[in-house]
């Protein structure tokens, strides 16, 4: 997961860094007034995300493998304790059921 999301920060840096060059050799317009860097930064974001949608596909899914299985053990963790817990549970109330 760390992979992937250096990854994608490097895509936008790089992206970042072509559009401010473009914007200051006049290829994209400036933004307005003082909003150039918050222009920057937007347009670097919209370049960027298809660049990693495309590029970053294969380590995406291995992420997302990744996060299904941890989701996967935590349930399976959280239903053996649900378990424990009704078995506890069954026993106490047919303990103070005999006494």
């Amino acid at each position: 997961m760390l992979r992937y999301t250096l990854m994608r920060l490097g895509i936008f840096v790089g992206c970042l860094l072509v559009v401010w060059g473009a914007v200051y050799a006049g290829i994209f317009p400036r933004g307005l007034g003082s909003s150039n860097g918050l222009w920057i930064l937007l347009l670097a974001l919209v370049v960027s995300a298809p660049i990693s949608w495309v590029a970053l596909r294969r380590e995406r899914d291995r992420a997302s493998l990744h996060i299904v299985g941890r989701v996967d053990r935590m349930k399976a963790n959280l239903e053996a304790s649900r378990t424990q817990e009704d078995i506890a549970d069954d026993a106490a109330r047919a303990q103070s059921q005999v006494s």
